[in-house]
Parts: C-alpha cells; structure tokens; sequence
C-alpha cells in the first residue's frame, strides 16, 4: 500500500512534470483560461468555454470534466509554469537560505500579478477560496512535496546534514496561501524589498528549527 510521503511525491512529480501532450484538453484549457480571465467565475458555464474552445459540451465534459474541473485544471497548469519561473529564479544562488528567499519573493509576485490567479483573488475572493482551502487538498500537498524536494536537494548540495524539511515546506505554504487571501498585515509587503527581508527574518530561521 502506498505510503503518504509516496502520494505526496507522485502528486509533487504531477505538478512539476509536463503532462502528456494533448492538443484538444489543452485547447479547451486554454479556452477556459481566457473566459474566466475575461468574464470571471460567476459568469461563465461550461457551456460559455465549450463555445470558445469550439467543441461540444460533452466533450468538454469527458476531457476535462465540470466547472470546478475546468477550474481546478486551469489552476494546476498555471501552477505548474510559474514552478518553472521560481526554479530558474532560484537556481543560480549560493545558498539554501538565498534561494529560499528569492523563491518567496518569486512566487508572491507572480501570483499577485497573474491575470487568472491574482486577477480572480481580486476580482471574485469568495468564489476562489475554496480553489486554495478546502478543496485545495491535492495542490497542497504538491506544491509542499515541491518545495520539501527544492529544501531537500539544497541541503545534499550544500553537504548539510540530513533532515526531514516537510514542516517547513508546509508552514512556507500556509504562510504564503494566507497571504495571498487576506493580504491586510502588520507585515509591509509591498514591494519585492520588503517581501525579501520578511523571508529573511521569519523564514530563514525555520530551516534551523526544522
């Protein structure tokens, strides 16, 4: 029987993998992003991104499945190409705490600034809150298998000494998601400055406590 840390893994890998190459589903993907950054969650159906995408209904419910599944779907690909922008952010510094850092500034920023992530955290909070809480579960554990992974890799390069980075991956996440939904703070983290030292000061000291 698969263990936690072996799903936790595969879904990490599904999220940071390429999935397999198919020009219909990303066609209706594609399709969904740009009605949900056009007219929003509320206003669109099913029906409105099948139209777009120039299929039928059906098949946008075989391939792709509801509107939650549309929304969902749209969310871990997006996901999945900003992981990219973080990784390359991140790849050439030194250190595990300076990549730690510049990571959290990348991803803040990006997020913020997407026009589907962002723009609907914006536009329509009530209607995304259950996208990153409680119908968040699967992304959640991928994008805290990611980063355990990115904590984990840093360590081995650097020769530091073995240790298991799940809570500080975990607790990185949950403090950015809170962020991103309600960003009133006594924290100023308003430009990429203020977001760095943050990170330098409250996240940096996890990796020793972990």
């Amino acid at each position: 029987m698969p263990t936690q840390d072996t799903n936790e893994a595969l879904l990490a890998g599904a999220l940071t993998q390429t999935p397999p190459s198919d020009a219909l589903s990303e066609q209706i993907l594609d399709a969904a992003r740009e009605q949900f950054i056009t007219f929003g969650l509320r206003r669109s159906t099913v029906d409105d991104v099948a139209k777009r995408a120039k299929v039928s209904r059906v098949t946008v419910y075989r391939r792709i499945g509801n509107k939650d599944g549309l929304v969902s779907a749209c969310l871990l690909r997006e996901y999945r190409r900003f992981l990219v922008e973080v990784d390359d952010a991140v790849a050439m510094l030194p250190t595990i705490e300076d990549r730690m850092v510049e990571g959290f500034v990348a991803v803040l920023r990006h997020i913020r600034e997407h026009p589907l992530v962002g723009g609907l955290l914006r536009l329509e909070p009530e209607i995304m809150l259950p996208f990153l809480t409680v119908e968040s579960g699967p992304a959640f554990l991928a994008m805290r298998g990611y980063l355990a992974d990115r904590l984990r890799e840093a360590r081995r390069a650097e020769g530091r000494p073995e240790s298991d980075p799940t809570p500080v991956a975990e607790l990185m996440v949950r403090i950015t998601v809170s962020f991103l939904l309600n960003p009133v703070s006594c924290f100023a983290l308003d430009d990429d400055a203020q977001v760095r030292s943050f990170a330098r000061r409250y996240f940096v000291p996890l990796l020793a406590a972990g």
